[in-house]
């Protein structure tokens, strides 16, 4: 029985991973924080299966323990400060969990001296920040825009310079927006299918959004964890953009929302712009080439940009219906 070892295991990306590895027969580990009460019993009710051990990314020694336990054969690092408007608030922790954490958990693996353990990295889109060329493939430089993207090129970097120093199993997923119903409802994506599901029920009269010009490349959470997985089964580790090829504005989404709820796809009445919303400084477009995921690793997103907002929204009308009665 091969086992695994998630930072992050309580978020979106962790539960989807939880899932797919359980469903492989894996031994599963997730690195929780003994502080996240709350969050951390909601896990244990969904995957009662799946063994938790205290950690911090922010704490090398308790890693290190961490890693003891767990034996794992496969380390998915999926733990960061991952709002990015967050970051912009709290660079310093953002820097600290997202830029160092990384880097800690390959000392802890690499002091551990257990062979033949295979890390996941995720890194993220907002590396390309103020893109240098478009579509962003594996190749393309960083610019990033944000304390969050500066923290994850940080930790990409730190990455590839453990895999050619001490020659460590290290794939790196460039993964761009993905989405879903167990996405945090601070995401831009789950705040409109949620306000969008409270309008449609006379809960709410609108929304309040900042800018609804800056396109992303969204997909299905559910189909990049996949790929996570497929690159650790490979012979070589590589890094790899893992996309859908398409962007789509906020406005966009919002309108797709509107319509999957059945109302009318009137932006201008249902949102509300709030100047406040707006980051110091902005990603404008981002969508990805994922033609190497493609091509090694056989990985081709299964849910497109409608079938994904729908999915979100018929999510939360469920919930806000259940939680009206």
């Amino acid at each position: 029985m091969p086992s695994a070892l998630i930072t992050g295991v309580t978020g979106q990306d962790g539960q989807h991973l939880s899932e797919l590895l359980l469903s492989k027969g894996y031994e599963v580990w997730g690195l929780v924080r003994g502080h996240s009460a709350d969050r951390i019993q909601a896990y244990r009710q969904e995957f009662p299966d799946v063994h938790l051990v205290e950690g911090d990314l922010t704490d090398l020694g308790s890693l290190i323990r961490a890693v003891e336990v767990a034996q794992p054969d496969e380390v998915y690092n999926l733990g960061s400060l991952s709002f990015v408007a967050l970051s912009f608030r709290q660079p310093e922790a953002t820097a600290d969990v997202t830029g160092l954490g990384p880097l800690r958990l390959l000392e802890a693996i690499r002091l551990s001296e257990q062979p033949g353990v295979r890390f996941y990295q995720a890194s993220s889109s907002e590396m390309f920040g103020k893109v240098r060329e478009t579509p962003q493939s594996e190749s393309t430089a960083f610019y990033p825009r944000s304390p969050y993207g500066t923290a994850k090129a940080f930790a990409h970097h730190s990455c590839v310079n453990y895999r050619e120093s001490y020659d460590m199993w290290i794939s790196c997923g460039i993964l761009f927006n993905h989405e879903g119903p167990r996405r945090g409802s601070e995401f831009v994506t789950r705040k409109v299918s949620r306000g969008v599901a409270r309008i449609a029920l006379g809960l709410d009269t609108h929304l309040t959004l900042g800018s609804l010009e800056p396109r992303r490349d969204w997909g299905y959470a559910g189909d990049y964890v996949n790929a996570m997985w497929l690159m650790l089964q490979q012979e070589q580790p590589h890094d790899y953009v893992i996309a859908t090829g398409e962007a789509h504005s906020v406005r966009d989404l919002v309108v797709t929302a509107l319509q999957s709820a059945g109302l009318e796809p009137d932006v201008e009445r249902y949102v509300r712009f709030d100047k406040s919303l707006l980051r110091p400084a902005e990603v404008d477009f981002l969508v990805g080439d994922a033609s190497r995921a493609r091509d090694e690793l056989g990985w081709a997103p299964s849910v497109d940009f409608v079938g994904l907002v729908d999915m979100m929204v018929q999510h939360d009308l469920r919930l806000a219906a259940s939680s009206r009665d």
